[in-house]
């Protein structure tokens, strides 16, 4: 069993999904969380179930009053940081051709998915050293960061950025013992991503063969990789990317529906995240 008693971790996002799970096991294996969440209910929500031992702080990853304020939070409560998972991200946009894309959509694509991961890390630094030899930062990227995404063409750009940003920072913080590395899911069901209204239940019954561990991801999946990665048993992981992809990276891509749409689910119901309309 993997303890991180005495560690304190921050999880950006940490409110739902990826990261309310990714918070969950990090504080069943002893760690002291402190979370970042946009969403004020859910805040207060996780503030009152994980008690007094934690720092939950409502506020915007993105912005950096909010991010400083944050910092400040966390040097007060704990005077250090030894994990940071950068965990906020999302499509922001429609499926849209990127030339119909306003600059506006665009900063906020770079405002969800990237920026933050600049932002908060940069914040974060003296706590982790703070921490010492051992410190780790996981930013949990995607799939799309390393395939075409028809009709997300910024979202993938920033997404593959991350794994620029995560390599070049393991180089310069390697000397200080702090280890840099992501995490690339593949669709992971969310409520960003609620695959059950999204697949035509007539069509469920195919999942099994769309990625080849039969299955699409949970949050919980995800959540085992980035533990995996602050924990002890990846000490010589820096610079690097974990695909918990269920192994869809290397079998499958994007393709033509009969109707010209791109997707890579065979039939989806109506319109959604998971498909790029080529006439949008």
């Amino acid at each position: 069993m993997i303890d991180f008693s005495g560690k304190t971790v921050l999880v950006t996002g940490g409110g739902a999904g990826i990261g309310l799970s990714t918070v969950r096991r990090f504080a069943e294996l002893g760690a002291a969380p402190a979370v970042l969440e946009v969403d004020a209910d859910l805040a207060s929500a996780l503030r009152d179930e994980l008690g007094p031992d934690s720092l939950v702080v409502q506020g915007d990853a993105t912005d950096p009053a909010d991010v400083a304020a944050l910092a400040a939070a966390v040097g007060h409560r704990f005077g250090k940081l030894d994990i940071l998972v950068n965990n906020v991200g999302h499509f922001v946009t429609r499926p849209t051709r990127f030339e119909k894309l306003s600059d506006e959509q665009i900063d906020d694509v770079y405002r969800v998915n990237l920026k933050h991961v600049f932002l908060v890390t940069r914040a974060m630094l003296p706590l982790l050293r703070e921490g010492g030899q051992g410190a780790s930062i996981t930013t949990v990227s995607s799939i799309e960061g390393f395939r075409g995404i028809p009709g997300f063409a910024v979202y993938g750009a920033f997404k593959a950025a991350v794994t620029g940003f995560t390599m070049s920072l393991a180089l310069e913080l390697g000397p200080d013992g702090i280890r840099v590395n992501a995490v690339a899911p593949e669709t992971t069901d969310t409520a960003q991503v609620p695959l059950d209204q999204m697949i035509h239940p007539t069509q469920r019954h195919n999942i099994p063969r769309w990625i080849p561990l039969g299955r699409f991801g949970a949050p919980d999946d995800i959540a085992g990789c980035v533990l995996f990665l602050a924990s002890p048993l990846a000490s010589w992981v820096s610079g690097t990317v974990v695909h918990a992809d269920g192994g869809a990276l290397a079998a499958a891509g994007w393709y033509r529906d009969d109707r010209g749409r791109w997707t890579n689910m065979p039939v989806i119901r109506g319109s959604s995240a998971a498909a790029a309309d080529a006439g949008t």
